[in-house]
Parts: C-alpha cells; structure tokens; sequence
C-alpha cells in the first residue's frame, strides 16, 4: 500500500508521524517503508489505511466514472450478496450456517479477465479440524433458478470454455489490504465428488527454483447441478501454519481482445496530453547539473522484439517507452503477472492507457525506423539519419594511400640509392640486375615515407664484379668500403616511418 503512494501522500503520512518529508520519492518511500517496519502502531496502520482508500476509493466506482455507460466494467468490488446467501443455505467444513460469517472481512483483488456478477459464498476462513497434515473442508452453495439460466445460455469463448462460470477462489485470511489467489500446499478440489482440474505449476528453467503454481481462480462450472440441488465442494489444503480463506462466486470471463477494446475506447491519452508530459520531463531544472535536450524511445517491443503496434504503458511509471498493448495482454491472459515489461512495477489494467503521440508516430515513420528522439518542445525527429550521417562522416575521415611499388625505379620517380657494386647498363634493362640495396626514402603523396630495401642476388653480385672489376678497384682506394649489415644491405638506408 505504502508502495502506491504518491509524493503527497507520502509526505502527508511522514509529517503525520513526525518524520521528515523532504527528499526524492525513492527517498520517501525508503522512509515510509521503514516507518512501517519499525513503528507497527495502529495510528500509523489508520493513517496508512486511510490515505490508500483516498487514493483508490473504490475500483467500481473509479472505472465507473472513467468508462462509458455502455462499457462493461471488467472487474466490480468484492462484496457480500444479500440476496445470494439468504436464498440458499451454506455450510462450512460441515457445521450448517444459515448465514456465513466472513473471514476478518477479506477481500480479494478484483481480476481484469472476471467481472463479478453474484457473490455465491463470501471468503470464509479454512478451519483445521485436527492435528492433522492434511484436512478437508467442506461448503454448500445452490443455484437460483435466474443464475443456472445464465450458465445455461452463456456463449462459448472457446471451445469448453463459457463466458459465464461459477469460480473458486482462495486466499490468504488477512484483513488489511486486497488479498491475491494464494493456493495452500497439497490443494485438491472435489465438487459434488468429482475432482477438478487445479492449474499445474510452471517449470522453472532456474536451477534451485522451485516450480510456481499459478494461483488463478479454479473454474467448476461443469460439475455443478444447474437445480435446486445443492452443490456441495470439498477443498483438500496443507495445514502447515498459515490461514486461508475460500469464496464462490458467479462471474464473467473476458478474453483479451475484450479487454483490448475497452483499453481502446476508455484509456486513449491524446497527443497533446503525451507533448505535455515530454515537455515536463526535459524542462530545464537549475538545480541540476545535468540538462537533458531529448529523451530517446524505441519502436520495438520489449516483449516480442517487433515493431509496435499499439504502444501502451502504465501511467505510474516514469519512463516514455511504450510496450505493445495487443501482447501485453495476450501474455497476461495465459500468465498473469500484470509487471510493466520495462521497468518490473505494477501494471494493473486500470492504470494502462495508449500513448496517442507514438500512435501517430508509429503511422509516419517507415518500417525501418526504429527510434525515435523527444525534443524539448515536444518535437520529435528520426534517429536512422543521424546514423548514416555518423557512416558517411567516418568514410570520409578515413585516408586513402596510394600504392606505391618501391622494386621499379621509374614508378618511384626517382633513382636507385648509392650502391658499392656498379649496375651501369643493366639497372635499365631489368630491375632483378640491381646490385645492393636500391632503396631510399621517399615521401608519399599521402604524407608517409616509403622506403626501398630491395636485395641483390649472389648471382648478379658475380656477373658484376666481372664486368666492372677495374672501377671497384680505383673507387676502393679512393673511399673506405660502406658498412654492411648482416643481411649485406647498407646500414646508412635503414629508415623507419
């Protein structure tokens, strides 16, 4: 409850007990929490109580002002049905009660796939009747005459599945807050002594996890008598420590294209409204040290990983990226976690609402556009252009070098490099016939030094010798020798770039 409080509200219940109310949300819920933790107080539980009921005062009558007339609501407030329990007699782990007593008034939370019609058997508490692991508890319910003709005619949404259903539900027995389905461990159900099917549990690809059961209401419709007979169902629970309750109710079944619909017609946030909120986020905050000019939302689906269809987020969350609304329920319908997708918070149904801005976003843009980036005034601009035009910027950094063959002398411009060995008449004819190394720097047209450390052969160093052997000689006595290297080149050409 403390953890759906606004800022206000969470200031309020601070101030309330004396605590500071200055800081970031995270701050005051962090306070709030531990509050809680520390000070259990039955003033702070009132306060508590009553700034949630003030925050949701009721979910019929919420959705009610929030829908159209003509729009079913898909979930209504769990309450006692008068007219429900002074028709038939209820029973309870045996003991006749003409009127069951509830459970600590227990409430259970309202699901977006079952609307509430009757209540059949409020939440009545589990009684142990002995020491034992295992116990059975029984209730009997009739039908009226109006409520088996509505299962009777009720319309199929699938193939064995009908739109109309009498349900079981069971919880924990705790009076604060809505309780959510919680099986008790070794939960088996008989009606009218015949089991039922109970959902199974979901294998966990985690190793040391255990497998979870889904807890979702348990539908025994197609063993009950559609008469004046009483039904009469058998809960088979664990007796390990906690306390359970148990109703019945008759309700209706939504698929997910049902909810979709009323998503569409009741919770469509308009353009305007959805600038509005892109301009609150990016306003300049002086205080900050850090200014935000664009916010950036992708256009694919963090569920399925395509391209959204209809964008949906949660109006509790903080962040702009949408999820598409069609899968979204879909999952929820087959498992339901109602977690936003993007940040892991609560997403309930009735605080999901469709994102008009990225609606007319997604209709403008190509398929291949798949971000976008929120400007300050509630503009917005492609991202695929500023990628191309990072791609052609690094082409046109990148330098392109020439090749340059350093083993021709005439495709290097210029002339062999000194040599000792005489190459006169044959460096012309054949670059195999250079003697020594007939290399030098040079510079590049790209700006590089390009260096010629082309080798001569033995042979050629003995044709030469035969046919220049006088010039050796006088140029020898004239000048020293040049130093050779290990690998007979000069060690003056040696040049590194």
């Amino acid at each position: 409850m403390v953890k759906s409080f606004r800022v206000s509200d969470l200031q309020t219940l601070l101030a309330s007990m004396g605590r500071s109310k200055s800081g970031l949300k995270q701050d005051l819920v962090g306070r709030a929490l531990r509050l809680v933790q520390t000070e259990y107080s039955p003033e702070l539980l009132k306060n508590v109580r009553q700034l949630y009921e003030s925050r949701f005062p009721k979910t019929s009558g919420w959705l009610a002002a929030r829908r159209p007339e003509n729009v079913p609501v898909a979930y209504s407030h769990l309450s006692s049905s008068p007219t429900a329990t002074s028709q038939g007699t209820d029973y309870l782990n045996g003991i006749s009660k003409p009127i069951p007593t509830p459970a600590a008034e227990v409430k259970l939370v309202p699901l977006p796939f079952y609307q509430t019609l009757e209540t059949l058997l409020p939440p009545t508490e589990l009684i142990a009747q002995n020491n034992e692991k295992l116990q059975d508890s029984q209730c009997i319910f009739e039908l009226t005459p109006s409520q088996a003709e509505q299962i009777r005619n009720a319309s199929e949404l699938r193939p064995g599945i009908a739109s109309i259903q009498v349900v079981l539900r069971i919880c924990y027995t705790d009076s604060i807050g809505a309780q959510e389905d919680q099986y008790p461990p070794n939960i088996a159900v008989k009606v009218n002594q015949s089991y039922c099917h109970v959902p199974g549990y979901y294998p966990s690809n985690k190793p040391g996890v255990e497998p979870r059961r889904p807890c979702r209401p348990v539908n025994i419709t197609p063993w009950l008598h559609l008469s004046s007979v009483p039904n009469r169902v058998t809960v088979t629970w664990g007796n390990f420590g906690k306390r359970y309750s148990v109703a019945v109710y008759l309700v209706r079944v939504f698929t997910a294209a049902d909810l979709f619909n009323q998503l569409k017609i009741c919770s469509v946030e308009s353009a305007e409204r959805c600038r509005e909120r892109i301009q609150d986020k990016l306003r300049f905050d002086p205080e900050s040290e850090i200014a935000t000019t664009g916010l950036r939302v992708s256009l694919i689906c963090p569920l399925v990983k395509m391209r959204l269809g209809v964008p949906c987020r949660v109006l509790t969350c903080a962040h702009l990226q949408c999820f598409d609304a069609v899968f979204f329920l879909q999952m929820n319908e087959k498992k339901p976690t109602w977690t936003c997708p993007v940040c892991d918070k609560p997403a309930p149904f009735e605080l999901l609402t469709i994102d008009g801005l990225l609606s007319e976003i997604l209709k403008q843009t190509s398929e291949d556009i798949e971000e976008i980036e929120y400007l300050t005034d509630g503009s917005w601009r492609p991202i695929k252009d500023d990628k191309e035009r990072d791609r052609e910027r690094e082409r046109s950094n990148t330098p392109e070098y020439p090749i340059v063959d350093i083993c021709i002398p005439e495709a290097n411009g210029h002339s062999p490099a000194h040599s000792s060995t005489s190459l006169t008449g044959k460096s012309g004819s054949s670059s195999v016939g250079m003697a020594g190394v007939t290399g030098g720097p040079v510079v590049a047209p790209g700006g590089g030094v390009v260096v010629d450390l082309t080798l001569d052969s033995s042979s050629e160093e003995e044709g030469g010798g035969a046919g220049g052997d006088s010039e050796d000689t006088e140029d020898s006595t004239d000048s020293p020798a040049p130093k050779r290297g290990r690998y007979n080149y000069d060690k003056d050409l040696v040049t590194a770039y």
